[in-house]
């Protein structure tokens, strides 16, 4: 009977009293006792937490080759590699009072928090909080944009890079990308603080930081476009239109020969490339045309 066979029949406790006898001679039994005696004593915090699921799964392939090159040791590492895959990821997941929301290109979606606020995150975006946390003080951060839905209570506040939006109970939309950093006031009463500026808006008032110069606007609608399937713009350079057409369609957008700090004003759907592309560049005098899959030239008419 060969090595594998006797250690197979050993952790199943199925050799016979001549085996076994023959086995516990072998110069590698204190070995074979000394891993499963070892193994019998797991725990938590014999390990080192994964920073990240990928990392687990790296760290266990890695292992998992080493083991290749004992194979006869096979039946006990696989039990280890179980044991340790569990319990990283209980640390891990079950462990984490974070909570993270992102969204895709060309994605929309709706959240409740746990006061029963209400979140709808646009395309590209990100929304971390605390929800162990989220009694004592209802504070998030957020990359990208969302339209926000406050239920009454404590002081509600959206961290961003580019400023703070503090509210109590009300409706209001945030956007920050590169660069760029609005806050609409639908309900209620908002306070924006940047760097520089600090202002206390009212339903129907715009904040809006566009390469750190300052500017205010109103607004009559009742909450943001996007929420609709549409994006609109009031005097914003045309890269930054361009930039939010391909975060909704996933697409390529290549430029050629056109001044991107022009200012546009105007808007597109969500729901058709054709007539989005449409709507940006006839209003500018531009023409488009297909490169490839998912991949749009926009170009100046020549004169």
């Amino acid at each position: 009977m060969n090595k594998e066979d006797l250690i197979r029949k050993w952790l199943n406790n199925e050799l016979t009293p001549a085996e076994k006898q023959l086995f516990e001679q072998g110069e590698d039994f204190k070995l074979n006792q000394a891993i499963t005696d070892g193994a019998k004593q797991f725990k938590a915090s014999h390990f080192s937490k994964p920073n990240t699921f990928k990392d687990l799964q790296s760290n266990y392939r890695n292992e998992n080759q080493k083991s290749k090159q004992l194979h006869w040791f096979k039946p006990i590492l696989k039990i280890a590699s179980v044991v340790i895959i569990t319990l990283g990821i209980y640390v891990t997941f079950f462990k984490s009072n974070q909570v993270k929301i992102e969204t895709l290109v060309s994605q929309q979606t709706t959240i409740e928090l746990p006061d029963h606020s209400s979140v709808i995150l646009n395309s590209g975006s990100q929304l971390t909080y605390n929800k162990n946390d989220w009694e004592s003080q209802r504070k998030l951060q957020l990359q990208g944009e969302a339209f926000f839905k406050v239920a009454k209570g404590n002081t509600f506040e959206v961290i961003t890079s580019q400023g703070v939006v503090t509210v109590v109970g009300t409706e209001f939309n945030v956007k920050q990308r590169e660069n760029y950093f609005e806050v609409q006031c639908f309900e209620g009463i908002v306070k924006v603080s940047s760097q520089t500026y600090l202002e206390t808006l009212l339903a129907g008032d715009t904040f809006r930081l566009l390469n750190n110069e300052f500017s205010q606007d109103n607004t009559t609608a009742s909450q943001p476009e996007w929420t609709q399937n549409q994006s609109r713009f009031k005097a914003v350079p045309l890269k930054v239109v361009i930039a939010e057409l391909q975060r909704q369609y996933d697409m390529t957008i290549i430029v050629e020969h056109i001044n991107e700090d022009r200012l546009f004003t105007g808007g597109f759907e969500h729901d058709n490339i054709e007539n989005a592309l449409l709507s940006i560049t006839q209003p500018m005098d531009l023409s488009y045309k297909t490169n490839a899959a998912n991949e749009v030239i926009i170009y100046g008419n020549k004169e």
